[in-house]
């Protein structure tokens, strides 16, 4: 589908489905097949960041499909909208607040820590990354993938958090290798995919992001500006995901009404045309850009009937919620990801204010 749209091996540290366990239900079964990329738990060892009732809220809500975008210790307007949607879906007063009946109602999950100590695998440090990662989009279309730029980063997106709270949930004194242990959000390891032809590498795209390949099936998405969120409607209208965007701004605003996902590209190529983009000199080549993480839409292309306009991934998950788009839909990748195994082409998509 052609989209045209709107710390290497070792080094230290710089500043839906219901929760389970670390293993999925398969793996616990003995139905899941492990691989070199697999996160093992470690011996845990003291946290100097109390597992306060908000992180532990937050990554219940992530395990549920109410992502409240990246994992850390504050409490913002994604976690607030995370909750709001939680609470719709389960009947409970919309007040996107931590709740008393909410509490009672995630209680069912309290045996679910909010972290995990794991050990870094060999195959997950050895990258490869892409330390010195270009801005100039015709220097990225030289790179033969648009990979993390180093193992910090992949780090932050396999575990739905960032580099800085990594850091808070051990020091900056901790080392960052492969067979090294490491404090992290509590996202546990998926299935991995398995197809007969994945010349895409979604299977280790997935795995890589802590994203299980089945997913509840939507019927319709919502993207809703004035909420700052994307929601998924499955059978009867039943809330089933939510999801913070960006979406739109001034100068391309989001396209109002009801459309329709034509096609879904995962690990995409990127299109880059400087005719499209009104901060970018027309002068600018065009460009082609290999996949990657950091690729300008991310890991995902879900192609929307309106030409130019789609809902992806981003290479910049904290910006989520808090900057403007040209006029496309931006998740992070890992929720990108879960919503492309949720969809089909032919899903309707209402894009209200």
């Amino acid at each position: 589908m052609k989209i045209i749209p709107c710390l290497i091996a070792a080094t230290f540290l710089a500043g839906c489905n219901a929760p389970s366990d670390n293993k999925s239900s398969d793996e616990a079964k003995g139905k899941g097949a492990s691989t070199a990329a697999d996160f093992v738990d470690a011996k845990a060892t003291d946290s100097s960041i109390a597992e306060t009732p908000a992180l532990r809220a937050k990554v219940i809500l992530d395990h549920l499909g109410f992502s409240p975008g990246v994992i850390d210790g504050t409490e913002g307007p994604s976690y607030s909208a995370a909750l709001r949607g939680f609470q719709v879906a389960n009947e409970l007063p919309d007040t996107g607040k931590l709740d008393s009946a909410t509490l009672a109602r995630l209680d069912q999950w309290k045996s679910v820590p909010a972290t995990r100590v794991v050990i870094i695998p060999d195959a997950f440090a050895a990258g490869p990354f892409v330390p010195d990662f270009p801005k100039d989009a015709a220097d990225q279309a030289k790179l033969s993938a648009l990979g993390y730029r180093n193992i910090m980063e992949a780090l932050s997106e396999r575990f739905h958090t960032t580099p800085e709270f990594i850091v808070a949930l051990n020091s900056a004194d901790t080392p960052v290798g492969a067979g090294k242990p490491i404090r992290v959000p509590n996202i546990p390891n998926p299935v991995r995919l398995t197809v007969d032809r994945d010349e895409r590498g979604w299977g280790a795209t997935l795995q890589h992001l802590g994203i299980a390949p089945d997913q509840p099936k939507a019927e319709k998405v919502v993207v809703d500006k004035s909420e700052g969120v994307l929601k998924v409607y499955g059978a009867n209208s039943k809330l089933i995901a939510q999801f913070p965007a960006t979406m739109g701004s001034s100068k391309d605003p989001l396209p109002i009404g009801d459309w329709k996902i034509q096609g879904v590209s995962r690990n995409p190529d990127f299109h880059y045309n400087p005719k499209l983009f009104w901060d970018v000199s027309d002068s600018k080549n065009s460009q082609l850009l290999k996949p990657g993480p950091n690729s300008p839409v991310g890991v995902v292309w879900l192609d929307l009937n309106k030409p130019h306009y789609g809902i992806h991934g981003t290479s910049e998950p904290a910006t989520i919620g808090h900057a403007e788009s040209h006029g496309c839909i931006r998740l992070t990748n890992w929720d990108a990801a879960r919503l492309a195994q949720m969809v089909k082409p032919g899903t309707p998509a209402r894009l209200q204010p």
